[in-house]
């Protein structure tokens, strides 16, 4: 059986949260779309696109460190940037270009998961 007859995607990225109300609003600012649960429940799902954003507030846990980053596409990465920062989040840096063909930036959620926004391009431009 080959990987293609049995994976078909990531179904959902689990990240957890020491504030869910926090957290949603965070990600409700950023365009995901709540489905379950929310700001008192210990558990929330939020899509962005066909992706499902699971949030918990397990306990007993070590606090969230670096552990790697989801990487989101958007439509247009430019105007993604720009209207989150006018709403107030904060990013890494402002979009760029990389080398493997893609133009985008990196932000913290408020528990510190790194999260990057970007756009595949043609021709990265050079910085």
């Amino acid at each position: 059986m080959t990987s293609s007859e049995v994976h078909r995607g990531i179904s959902a990225l689990t990240l957890s949260t020491r504030d869910m109300a926090r957290a949603v609003a965070f990600y409700q600012t950023l365009g995901f779309r709540l489905d379950y649960g929310g700001p008192e429940a210990s558990f929330s799902t939020l899509w962005a696109g066909p992706t499902a954003l699971n949030l918990t507030t397990e306990t007993g846990h070590a606090p969230p460190g670096f552990w790697g980053r989801a990487i989101f596409e958007v439509a247009d990465v430019d105007a993604f940037h720009a209207a989150i920062t006018e709403a107030g989040i904060e990013t890494d840096f402002t979009p760029r270009d990389a080398p493997w063909m893609e133009r985008y930036f990196h932000l913290k959620d408020p528990d510190g998961h790194e999260l990057s926004f970007m756009t595949p391009i043609g021709n990265p431009k050079e910085d």
